[in-house]
């Protein structure tokens, strides 16, 4: 099915959909290109060493914290990690500068030329996630207000989500400027009274939605799920035009076209080709890592919210879900 995707970069169109950055170090994404770099660890000898690329928000960092725990402390392998934006991350990936990507939000152009053209890089199965980017308002002003999810009413209150970034317009709240998103497409197709503000990156977007739920103020936000958050700040999706492969396909050829929601999209893993032939168990282990949106959802909170570092918060959960995890070593 063709898609209109989120890049992170949470997209399956260029214009697609989002993401959000993260917490390497508690701050947001804008991480090295790795196609000029290599690990350090690449020429360790007789060393068996796993390069994972982390992107750069907090669910993609708990997936690699869970599984650079489990090769370090249950298959005896050394992790290499490192923060890297999504397309740079594929041609890492395609080059062997690293030996998986554990979340990836749709890229079909790179999954042309890497996968099918060049066979570089191979498939490494589905995550067990779903992911979807979206606009939300906080459930206290939808509860004051329910028509204000559906996007046919924002204009209604715009003046009510109007901010001093947003100039005379209402704001709509996005994290980093290098996500690539459809917003400011969607607000100019659907002839909205709204400016698209840039936070910054996922951290800094998180603080400012903590900071207007503080205070009961009113917000409209560019946001995507699984994601933590939501556990704090209760927020309802406004309803967008639905989402079609029609729609995506024009995008696709057009960005500046996109008049529909962001679609739902299943997260992958992929691994480098040679690595998924050659790379043993760890290849086989990456391969099977599946786990669901409350597990991630889980780790990412212990990371963010309760500032454990990524290893602790990896730890724990491994201790209390060897059910889950064991049988990705089989």
């Amino acid at each position: 099915m063709v898609r209109i995707r989120i890049t992170r970069a949470r997209g399956r169109v260029a214009a697609a959909l989002l993401s959000a950055a993260a917490l390497l170090t508690a701050t947001g994404c804008g991480a090295a290109d790795m196609t000029k770099q290599t690990s350090p660890f690449a020429g360790a000898q007789g060393a068996k060493t796993v390069n994972l690329s982390v992107q750069s928000w907090v669910g993609a960092q708990a997936n690699v914290a869970v599984a650079q725990y489990l090769l370090e402390h249950e298959l005896d392998y050394r992790v290499d990690t490192v923060q890297v934006d999504e397309i740079p991350a594929w041609d890492a990936l395609s080059q062997g500068r690293v030996d998986a990507i554990m979340e990836d939000w749709g890229h079909p152009e790179q999954e042309q030329r890497y996968i099918e053209d060049k066979k570089t890089i191979a498939r490494g199965g589905d995550l067990g996630v779903t992911g979807h980017i979206g606009w939300y308002v906080p459930k206290y002003f939808a509860d004051q207000h329910p028509d204000v999810t559906n996007w046919k009413n924002l204009n209604k209150y715009a003046d009510q989500l109007r901010t001093a970034e947003s100039g005379g317009k209402g704001q709509l709240l996005d994290g980093s400027p290098s996500y690539i998103t459809n917003d400011k497409a969607l607000v100019k197709n659907l002839n909205l009274d709204y400016q698209v503000v840039f936070s910054g990156s996922e951290a800094a977007q998180i603080t400012q939605i903590k900071q207007f739920a503080k205070q009961k103020k009113p917000f409209l936000t560019y946001w995507y799920e699984p994601q933590w958050l939501f556990n704090q700040v209760p927020m309802v999706e406004v309803k967008l035009p639905k989402y079609t492969d029609a729609c995506a396909e024009k995008g696709t050829e057009d960005p500046e076209s996109i008049d529909c929601a962001y679609p739902t999209t299943p997260l992958q893993k992929f691994l480098n080709a040679d690595f998924a032939k050659k790379g043993g168990k760890a290849a086989s282990f990456l391969k099977k890592f599946q786990w669901t949106k409350e597990h991630q959802n889980e780790v990412s909170e212990m990371i963010a919210a309760d500032k454990l570092s990524p290893q602790d918060a990896a730890e724990r959960w491994v201790k209390e879900n060897p059910d889950v995890w064991k049988a990705w070593m089989r």
